[in-house]
């Protein structure tokens, strides 16, 4: 924790003159963009696989005619399939996976009021007029919805609904595609293969995930919400390129 906040101070430090009072939060944009950048391979090659995946469904669907009255013989063929072409039903939600420390330590190093014995000085940082230790509550609690603080709230919420709707839009797109190639009707998972029931679950929620960004902003420290919008919006970006 005390290296981070060190990390953190110092890019803020660097950041200061082009952001000023608001540096840190410029700092943890950039520690974000840093991180997705980290996992962008991971994301390619998340896209790879779904896009081999896709490829493979006229196969599977001569399987499932040929086996089609052995679900046991199915299956086995589907995954030797899988195998065969080294293609992961599970490799797309690795990326996701491996944000996760790193939103936690934003959460706890902004949700703590000392680290390593001293004070937390990252609480006295702000984005405009909100607090980065602080919650969507703490602001309506200190000028309401239309205070200082209340607007940076809402701006954030603005942009979190544009990405969401921009991010619904390219799901359902991808999930009708997955769906259409796989036959299964509008679950875009092989219905033979290892917890496929779940993963047509996951992906019918999918499209509205984005929308549950809102409520994690309004929960957490501003900080943590920052980490969101921008990973959020970075991700929307990068599969509307990878997956065009």
């Amino acid at each position: 924790m005390s290296v981070f906040a060190t990390l953190v101070e110092q890019l803020a430090d660097l950041l200061r003159p082009l952001f000023g009072l608001s540096a840190a939060a410029a700092a943890i944009v950039a520690f974000t963009a840093l991180v997705r950048l980290a996992v962008h391979p991971l994301s390619r090659a998340a896209a790879r696989g779904q896009k081999a995946r896709a490829a493979l469904q006229p196969r599977i669907a001569e399987l499932r005619r040929k086996h089609g009255k052995n679900p046991e013989k199915l299956q086995k063929a589907v995954l030797e399939l899988h195998a065969e072409e080294k293609v992961s039903p599970l490799s797309g939600c690795l990326p996701s996976l491996l944000q996760l420390p790193a939103f936690f330590l934003l959460y706890h190093l902004f949700s703590s009021g000392s680290i390593g014995g001293e004070p937390n000085t990252l609480l006295s940082h702000q984005l405009l007029d909100a607090p980065l230790g602080g919650r969507w509550a703490d602001a309506l609690g200190d000028g309401g919805a239309f205070g200082g603080a209340g607007l940076v709230y809402l701006g954030l919420f603005a942009v979190v609904t544009v990405v969401a709707y921009f991010s619904y839009r390219l799901s359902r797109r991808m999930t009708a595609a997955s769906a259409a190639m796989a036959g299964v009707g509008g679950a875009g998972a092989d219905p033979q293969m290892p917890g496929a029931a779940a993963m047509g679950g996951v992906m019918r929620v999918m499209p509205f995930m984005s929308f549950f960004t809102l409520v994690t902003v309004a929960v957490v420290p501003l900080a943590a919400a920052l980490y969101v919008v921008t990973s959020t919006t970075w991700s929307v970006i990068e599969r509307s390129v990878l997956y065009r």
